[in-house]
């Protein structure tokens, strides 16, 4: 499988301009997501987990109660890659359903 090449700092820019509440740090496109409580933060990861699997493509998270940290970067491109891009559209997609 041809895995895709890191994006230039234009084209993670204009990305990140589309994407609610992502931002970049280190390298990472990165969001903190806030639920109500912890079963709906575990839902949303339960749902962002099955669309990563069906995309070969696993995030960096950690959730403490209803708080869940995502960093997103394609190691195998040392960066950011249309991938992450994908992947925080149907994240943010999973909240705004």
């Amino acid at each position: 499988m041809n895995r895709p090449v890191k994006l230039s700092d234009t084209d993670i820019k204009t990305a990140v301009d589309t994407l609610s509440g992502w931002k970049v740090i280190k390298n990472s496109l990165h969001r903190d997501f806030e639920f109500k409580d912890f079963v709906e933060a575990w839902g949303f990861m339960s749902r962002a987990a099955l669309i990563a699997q069906s995309m070969d493509h696993h995030p960096e998270w950690f959730n403490v109660y209803n708080k869940v940290r995502v960093d997103l970067s394609t190691h195998d491109a040392n960066g950011i890659t249309s991938l992450d891009i994908e992947l925080a559209k149907k994240m943010n997609l999973l909240i705004d359903s």
